[in-house]
Formats: structure tokens, C-alpha cells, sequence
């Protein structure tokens, strides 16, 4: 008999309905989303083989949700970027940097709605006030973002013989300094895309 913290075993059968055994009824996709916003615990199996398909089904459940009308919460160059990485040698730390920044960003969403519900019917100086915890995700993601290109370059100590890089060891410092506000405006669009996700749900 499963343990009463045990995740919730759902079973994907052929005909691709999902069934909680939990409650012994059957769910859709949209219930699956509930159950994880609830903060409850499930793994998918296909309900022949028995294999773990909770990835599939929860990026499944990702794809139908940007794809709702007003629901897209990935902007474009994020998504460019997270394509690019498949098959990269980066791909190993894509995921620990990603999961990572979410579980930051976790610790302080609850902050950050409790502000922006009290911003409601206030005067513009206390709306302004709320630019501080702002500003202090973008400079958590900012150092998560140093913390990622540092361990890209223990991967990559070494540039790759006859390039220009070879011949000139300084030039990538050079080159990575103007780089660097291109990154900072990218995770700066993400982060106001956050924010006005959030907007809409208070």
C-alpha cells in the first residue's frame, strides 16, 4: 500500500485518457495543471508498460497552456535559446541553472503579489517603491546568469585552435563586455513578462 506522501500515480492508457488512482477518476490535462499549482505531488505512467511519462505529460500540459489565448508566458528569444542548447555540450547545466532560478524566483513570488495587490489605489511614489524587489530579482537573475557562464567556461577552458580567439586571448574579454547588457535586457524582458503575468492573476 503506497505511504500517504507517495506521489499520486496517474495512468496514461492508449486511448490517451489520464487516470487519477488516487481519486479513481479519470482527469484531463487541465486538472493535472490544478493538481500541480496545488502543489501536489504526481508521476504518470503509462498505464501498459508501466514507464514514467511525467515529462512528456507535464511539457505536454506547458504546450497547452501557451497555447491559450493570452496564457504565453515564454518570450520568444528564451525559447530560441533554450532550442539552441539541445545537442550543445551545455545541455547537462541547462537544466540545474534553470531549476535553480525558478526556485529563486519561487522563494519571492508570494512578496511580490502581496505588493502588487497593496499597489492598487496607491499614490505613484508608492507605486515606484515597488520597483526595489524589482530590482533585486533582476540582480539575483543577473549573478544566476554569471554563476551559468562561468560554468560554460569550465566546459569550454580552452578555445578551439586557429580561431581568432587563439590568436588573440584577450579579445573574448572584450568581446563579452558588450555582450553582456544584451543578456541583461533579455532576463529584464522576461522578468516585466513575469510581472504582468502576475498583473493579471491579482
Amino acid at each position: 500500500m503506497a505511504a500517504k506522501d507517495d506521489p499520486i500515480i496517474i495512468k496514461k492508457y492508449a486511448n490517451r485518457r489520464l487516470y487519477n488512482t488516487g481519486t479513481s477518476t479519470y482527469v484531463t490535462l487541465e486538472d493535472l495543471a490544478e493538481m500541480v499549482k496545488k502543489g501536489e505531488e504526481f508521476t504518470v505512467q503509462d498505464a501498459k508498460t508501466g514507464d514514467d511519462i511525467t515529462h512528456p505529460v507535464l511539457t505536454q500540459i506547458i504546450f497547452e497552456l501557451e497555447n491559450k489565448d493570452g496564457q504565453n508566458m515564454l518570450p520568444i528569444p528564451f525559447l530560441r535559446q533554450l532550442i539552441a542548447f539541445y545537442g550543445d555540450q551545455m545541455q547537462m547545466i541547462v537544466p540545474s541553472f534553470l531549476e535553480q532560478s525558478m526556485i529563486a524566483f519561487s522563494k519571492e513570488q508570494e512578496r511580490f503579489r502581496e505588493q502588487m495587490k497593496g499597489a492598487i489605489g496607491k499614490s505613484p511614489l508608492d507605486v515606484m517603491k515597488m520597483a526595489t524587489p524589482m530590482k533585486a530579482l533582476e540582480e539575483q537573475t543577473r549573478r544566476n546568469m554569471e554563476m551559468f557562464q562561468n560554468a560554460m567556461r569550465l566546459f569550454t577552458p580552452f578555445p578551439p585552435a586557429g580561431s581568432a580567439s587563439a590568436a588573440a586571448p584577450a579579445e573574448p574579454a572584450r568581446k563579452e563586455a558588450p555582450e553582456k547588457p544584451d543578456d541583461l535586457q533579455q532576463l529584464k524582458d522576461q522578468i516585466a513578462a513575469m510581472q504582468r503575468k502576475l498583473d493579471t492573476m491579482s
